[in-house]
């Protein structure tokens, strides 16, 4: 199964997302719409349930949103006409899980699929790619879920494979996801959600067959993928002087704040081209992405195939809004 993740699929699906058709896949725009065509398209190729209110999407209103400026600034507008209300879509795949007791019981592999759109005006080239940030993410759902679709018989507990719209505007589309989840907070065991995963010329040193996660110490999930890493050749470590302060940025955090053990996993979290228009789809590390790829495909099985739900480590004191929710969503 971790064979059928290979770099060319994972080059030939991001070189598509991040092209200059989808000019940036800004929140929202006609780019951002055929990234969502494409995505809903590789998940029924998969094979998984559609699981939206529309197929594979969770539809959602949003006020039109213009960039202005360079990179991230953004003006709204709103509108009195409900007709006029640039619809967001996050997209959601479901892998029905084997066992009769656990199938109800749901795993979550994200990634968001927006970027920054294109500067409005100026020389040179216009549009953020987003190639790496994140669309080797994007990418790596697709790649993920098309592999452990093939298993038979099929892991125990669901997986909900979802990529989420608006991360640059503020995880927009995870937030959205956890006020209005699909399946219930109460049975979803954990998140792992994949962000820059593509890049191994981190601003601190090349990255190569190694990955970290987000908040490391705040639950028992990233051990379980230490223990995949170990057998797929990847080193699963914590990275504290980015790995909290990247826990409530990416789009783990409006999951943790439901109290579902979600952490972000990353391989450079800072690279020259962070939020550039330079971050080019030719400089991935496609070998190393799919290693590391295979590492999070063997953890997520491992998760989905085990009785035992993952926990927040209560012993650290910043876990301690997310125990609070946990407990909220298990009194019965």
């Amino acid at each position: 199964m971790l064979r059928r993740i290979s770099a060319a699929s994972l080059r030939g699906h991001l070189s598509f997302i991040a092209s200059d058709l989808l000019e940036g896949r800004g929140t929202p725009s006609r780019g951002l719409d055929l990234a969502a065509e494409y995505i809903a398209a590789q998940f029924r190729r998969a094979g998984l349930e559609p699981a939206g209110d529309d197929g594979y999407y969770q539809t959602a209103d949003m006020p039109e949103i213009g960039q202005k400026g360079s990179g991230s600034e953004t003006t709204s507008k709103h509108s009195s006409d409900p007709d006029e209300a640039a619809k967001v879509r996050n997209v959601i795949g479901l892998l029905r899980g084997s066992d009769a007791g656990l199938a109800s019981t749901y795993v979550l592999v994200t990634a968001h699929y927006d970027h920054l759109g294109m500067k409005p005006e100026g020389p040179g080239d216009r549009i953020y790619y987003g190639a790496n940030d994140d669309g080797s993410g994007t990418v790596s759902v697709i790649e993920i879920a098309s592999a452990v679709g093939t298993i038979q018989p099929r892991p125990k507990r669901s997986i909900v494979f979802m990529t989420f719209f608006g991360e640059e505007e503020g995880t927009l589309g995870s937030l959205y996801y956890a006020r209005h989840p699909v399946f219930p907070i109460s049975e979803t065991v954990a998140d792992v959600n994949l962000e820059q995963v593509g890049r191994t010329d981190a601003t601190d040193g090349r990255k190569i067959s190694q990955a970290t996660f987000t908040g490391y110490d705040y639950s028992d999930l990233p051990r379980v993928f230490r223990l995949a890493g170990a057998r797929t050749g990847v080193r699963v470590h914590s990275d504290r002087p980015y790995g909290d302060s990247f826990f409530v940025r990416s789009d783990n955090a409006p999951l943790a704040s439901q109290g579902v053990p979600a952490h972000t996993v990353a391989v450079a979290f800072d690279f020259p081209d962070y939020h550039k228009v330079t971050d080019d789809w030719r400089k991935i590390d496609y070998d190393n992405m799919a290693k590391v790829d295979r590492m999070v495909a063997l953890g997520i099985m491992m998760v989905a195939d085990n009785p035992q739900s993952p926990r927040w480590n209560e012993a650290d004191t910043k876990t301690k809004p997310y125990v609070k929710a946990w407990k909220e969503h298990h009194k019965r």
